[in-house]
């Protein structure tokens, strides 16, 4: 079931890819993002973190937080995402336990649309990131959700296709 702005954001207690300890509630008092991604070696997932690390620093001026989650083992993370060297926490999920909390969907369609009829998209993140192992439930959907200081959702961004995430621009317009 699809999580709606206003409703209180599922917490959860985890370790991240470093064996770092990633609270929710910790982030209490902050804005944050939490972005939902397919597997580790998704080229057009590692295309969307390579974006948010270019505008990472103008997230934390504006005091944003990001948490991202994949659904691959951490020992995958680590052979693909973490090239990206990441400066936020990175949870994996092979079981899809906070997925499914947060109604993270699937669809064939999405998956068709995503990668068939976005082909310049697709060809330009296979250029730059390549492409291993496909991990997990394949068809899964990104998600986004902006959650308020006060662990409130604020936008839940469902993307409607693998490639689709929040457009960059409307995170500076909840930002500001």
């Amino acid at each position: 079931m699809r999580l709606k702005a206003g409703e209180d954001a599922k917490l959860f207690d985890l370790v991240d890819i470093f064996d770092k300890k990633i609270n929710l509630e910790d982030y209490r008092g902050k804005k944050v993002m939490l972005s939902f991604y397919r597997y580790a070696s998704c080229p057009l997932c590692n295309m969307r973190v390579h974006s948010l690390l270019s505008e990472y620093d103008k997230f934390q001026e504006k005091g944003m937080e990001m948490i991202g989650f994949f659904q691959s083992p951490k020992d995958s993370i680590l052979e693909y995402v973490a090239k990206q060297d990441a400066p936020f926490p990175i949870i994996p999920d092979p079981k899809r336990k906070v997925y499914k909390e947060y109604g993270i969907e699937s669809s064939l369609w999405g998956y068709i649309k995503g990668g068939m009829i976005k082909l310049v998209k697709m060809m330009k993140a296979l250029k730059n990131f390549g492409m291993g192992r496909m991990e997990g439930n394949k068809t899964l959907i990104p998600a986004d959700f902006l959650i308020g200081s006060d662990l409130k959702i604020e936008v839940a961004y469902y993307g409607n296709d693998i490639g689709d995430h929040i457009p960059i621009e409307d995170i500076y317009k909840w930002l500001d």
